[in-house]
C-alpha cells in the first residue's frame, strides 16, 4: 500500500500563487507516475496534470496550461504542484494519485490522497 498526503491548500487571492505538496509513505513514490486532479462542487473530477516516474515527462489540462507546473523530488518522496496566476475557477479540492504511467484517465490511478482545499477569492 501507498499512502498519499496532500498539503499546502488554503485561501488565495486572484492572481496569486500556491504550491501543493504530495508526500508518499508506505512505498517510495519513484515507483509511480503521479497525477493531480481537482473537483469543484457540482462538477466532475478534472485532470490537472501529471508527471512520469522519472519526472522527464509532464502533461497538463488545457485549463491550467502555462499556469501550473508539476515537479517531483523522488529523494524527498514528494511531488509538487506549483499554481500561478490563480483564477476563481481554480477553486476546488485538489488530489494527487498514483499510476503506472502518466495519463489523464482517473480510473487508471490506484491510490489517492485525501485532498486539500484551494479557494481563490477576489
Amino acid at each position: 500500500q501507498v499512502q498519499l498526503v496532500e498539503s499546502g491548500g488554503g485561501l488565495v487571492q486572484v492572481g496569486g500563487s500556491l504550491r501543493l505538496s504530495c508526500v508518499a509513505s508506505g512505498r517510495t513514490i519513484s515507483n509511480y507516475a503521479v497525477g493531480w486532479f481537482r473537483q469543484a462542487p457540482g462538477k466532475e473530477r478534472e485532470f490537472v496534470g501529471g508527471i512520469s516516474r522519472s519526472g522527464g515527462n509532464t502533461y497538463y489540462g488545457d485549463s491550467v496550461q502555462g499556469r501550473f507546473w508539476i515537479s517531483r523530488d523522488n529523494a524527498e518522496n514528494a511531488v509538487f504542484l506549483q499554481m500561478n496566476r490563480l483564477k476563481l475557477e481554480d477553486t476546488a479540492v485538489y488530489y494527487c494519485a498514483t499510476s503506472a504511467y502518466v495519463q489523464k484517465f482517473e480510473n487508471q490511478y490506484s491510490y489517492w490522497g485525501q485532498g486539500t482545499q484551494v479557494t481563490v477569492s477576489s
